[in-house]
């Protein structure tokens, strides 16, 4: 059986939340569990994170899902160093 996986990927700048609807049971532990209340309950019932920007990372959401059915990856910032063209000065 080739079933395509159902991901919903809700992301900013520096949060990235993926919800697999085919494992979610819609039981909504996520939802509560969220001390931010970034994640509410969809039309079908599944988590949607409508306020990703008050994502903390905590990964209660993540850690709570009885199905693993949703994951939170926090972005990391990469840093451009900015080279003197004249070089290092004694």
């Amino acid at each position: 059986m080739d079933k395509k996986n159902n991901l919903k990927v809700y992301q900013n700048e520096k949060t990235v939340i993926t919800v697999n609807e085919d494992w979610c049971k819609s039981c909504g532990i996520c939802i509560h569990f969220c001390p931010k209340k970034v994640l509410v309950s969809n039309e079908k019932g599944f988590p949607e994170a409508k306020n990703i920007d008050d994502c903390i990372h905590c990964m209660l959401c993540e850690l709570r899902c009885p199905d693993f059915a949703i994951n939170v990856e926090k972005k990391e910032k990469t840093v451009e160093h900015i080279v003197n063209q004249k070089g290092l000065e004694d």
